[in-house]
């Protein structure tokens, strides 16, 4: 089967394209610079010029783009695209109720939401990764220990973030009101509930303080947006700031992430790694990898917690809903519950080494058996019938 592939920067591109082509099939690359666009004369052109010459099966992305959807409906080509970005404003887009599409969506609630709306071009499917394995030839450096707590993601505390560059322009009550359900939503896992708080004079205030202006083409509302783009990625910023603090108060704590100027008190900020030829190594070498979640992911497993199992890493995670469809709590993971729950578990695994371990390892044989990209490969060409 010819396979024509979106060629943009995704993580574990690839090594989905090395699954693919492993499993008998020929990859095509395609790329263009309006991918992003709602409306491109000259994407529309490039994408029907190239199916012509190529005369591809069936079209895949990682992450939904409307203005694929409308090219591939248009050559009568199956799209499927994987969903592991969140928040992603695009499912919103009319475009995905095309037949041809196939999105598959690795957060089951966002999944259940959009299928009650009717939209029967969604399915479930959690994320793949590739199974790594250290090279005991490599640069030994990666291979010795590297922390006892390990964090590889961001700290969402660029300059003028969505939230903050609001944040300067509300009346005093709304600041008040939002920071009062931030707060409490960051005592809550496994249920979202800011979108439901977020009343109409609180919509209005926001959109004069940061107006947000729809796409005409989707169905997002401005509480969805508002939630995830601007509230969500502030109390992941906050969240994650606390707990690495709290934990580098008694344990040696590694950070790697894009901003290399952030401060941590008493962590080391190594700044970000190569997803290929470094991360791995990390999750290998450290004995803690933690996770904690986007807060617009509502029940799903993000990508770094399947990457760092699939690197043999010790994975502990704040709780997701999603986790008890595929892995064993205690067994192949561990989860927290609190920032007190994370401090008592990190002490006591620090302290159990073959507990550790053993739990490591039955998460990479996990991976491996039921979540590697040619697994995952094989039960999404069911679904689509190919």
């Amino acid at each position: 089967m010819k396979i024509m592939f979106m060629d943009w920067g995704a993580f574990g591109k690839e090594s989905c394209i090395n699954a693919l082509e492993n499993m008998g099939h020929t990859v095509v690359r395609f790329f263009h610079k309006d991918y992003q666009d709602r409306q491109s004369g000259e994407f529309d052109k490039a994408f029907d010029e190239f199916t012509e010459k190529e005369k591809p099966d069936i079209f895949f992305s990682f992450n939904f783009y409307p203005i694929v959807a409308e090219s591939t409906h248009r050559n009568g080509l199956k799209y499927i695209s994987v969903i592991y970005d969140s928040p992603l404003v695009n499912v919103f887009s009319y475009k995905i109720l095309y037949p041809t599409n196939y999105v598959f969506l690795f957060d089951s609630a966002l999944y259940e939401r959009l299928k009650k709306g009717g939209i029967n071009t969604v399915y479930y499917m959690p994320l793949a990764s590739r199974v790594f394995y250290p090279d005991p030839n490599a640069d030994k450096r990666l291979l010795e220990p590297i922390a006892d707590v390990s964090f590889v993601g961001s700290l969402y505390n660029e300059e003028h973030n969505f939230y903050e560059r609001m944040e300067e322009k509300l009346d005093p009550y709304t600041k008040g009101y939002l920071e009062a359900v931030m707060e409490a939503q960051m005592k809550v896992y496994g249920y979202s509930f800011v979108e439901e708080v977020l009343t109409k004079d609180i919509i209005e205030a926001m959109m004069k303080a940061e107006p947000y202006v729809p796409s005409p083409d989707g169905a997002q509302t401005p509480e969805y947006v508002y939630a995830n783009y601007f509230l969500g990625r502030k109390m992941t910023q906050t969240e994650r700031i606390r707990i690495l603090t709290a934990l580098a108060e008694k344990f040696n704590v590694s950070l790697f992430t894009l901003n290399k100027g952030a401060v941590i008190p008493n962590a080391t900020n190594y700044g970000a790694v190569d997803y290929y030829n470094e991360m791995p190594y990390v999750f290998a070498g450290s004995a803690i990898n933690l996770n904690i979640t986007l807060r617009s992911i509502y029940s799903g497993i993000p990508l770094r917690a399947m990457d760092i199992m699939a690197c043999g890493g010790f994975l502990m995670t704040n709780f997701q809903a999603d986790f008890l469809r595929h892995f064993v709590p205690g067994q192949e993971f561990v989860y927290f519950e609190s920032t007190d729950d994370l401090i008592g578990k990190t002490e006591y695994y620090l302290s159990h080494e073959s507990q550790r371990r053993d739990i490591a390892l039955a998460g990479q044989e996990k991976m491996k058996k039921e979540h590697s990209f040619e697994v995952r490969m094989q039960e999404i060409f069911k679904v689509v019938g190919i």
